[in-house]
């Protein structure tokens, strides 16, 4: 992609789907969508950052997830533990593109060996930068709105804030993230965010690729950042 700095976004937000759907098409075990899948995500993380995309909001589980049948759930936290793991040896944490990573969600709903994996990547990578990583994970759009909500009456309850403090700034300090995503991709060919970064992401511009996405190749990226950078941002003006 071409064009001025204006045109590159600075944060964008991925929402992965179509893992089983990719498995069953080959007559797989659902798990085995979710490690072609994990492993697409190394690939991406390189590719926003040779485009010097500054930040990357990936949805990965959402509360919903939970219900999954239980050998497909074991299989998934398995992976992830994996990936964590992965993570904490990644050489990105420590070159010049050294990265960030963030979990959010209802972290605390993951079995505690995960949990440790989590806190132990974002102990060591807290301080990093440029680039930053956001895992989406026991994230749901709704979950995150009500948890702020949460956060905020506290503070009233606790003096610490009066109600006619409450607006869209403050709102934001009590979301998981302050950052909004320029441009929202969702793959799968599903038409739809699924409460993706609700409050965040709602001047977002969107993009669908009918790729499932362990399907979404450097040219799919391509694609979705071309048609962004044609886009006009009003922002209601």
């Amino acid at each position: 992609m071409k064009g001025t700095d204006n045109s590159v976004p600075r944060h964008v937000g991925i929402i992965l789907d179509g893992n089983r759907r990719f498995a069953k098409r080959l007559m797989l075990k659902p798990w085995k969508g979710h490690e072609w899948g994990a492993k697409k995500i190394e690939q991406v993380i390189n590719w926003c950052q040779e485009k010097d995309i500054k930040e990357l909001t990936l949805y990965a589980f959402s509360v919903e997830n939970f219900n999954r049948p239980k050998e497909e759930f074991d299989e998934l936290m398995r992976i992830f533990k994996e990936e964590c793991d992965r993570l904490l040896s990644d050489e990105r944490l420590h070159s010049e593109k050294r990265l960030r990573v963030r979990f959010i969600g209802r972290i605390w709903m993951f079995p505690s060996d995960l949990q440790e994996r989590i806190n132990a990547l974002q102990e060591k990578t807290k301080d990093n930068g440029p680039y930053i990583l956001n895992m989406a994970m026991a994230y749901g759009g709704r979950a995150e709105v009500i948890d702020a909500t949460k956060k905020i009456a506290t503070l009233v309850k606790e003096g610490k804030m009066s109600v006619d403090q409450i607006n869209e700034e403050t709102f934001s300090k009590g979301l998981y993230i302050e950052s909004e995503p320029d441009l929202i991709i969702r793959t799968s060919g599903e038409h739809r965010t699924s409460g993706f970064l609700l409050w965040q992401g709602s001047y977002a511009e969107l993009h669908f690729c009918p790729k499932f996405w362990p399907e979404f190749e450097k040219e799919d990226l391509e694609v979705a950042l071309n048609d962004y950078a044609n886009r006009e941002r009003r922002f209601g003006k």
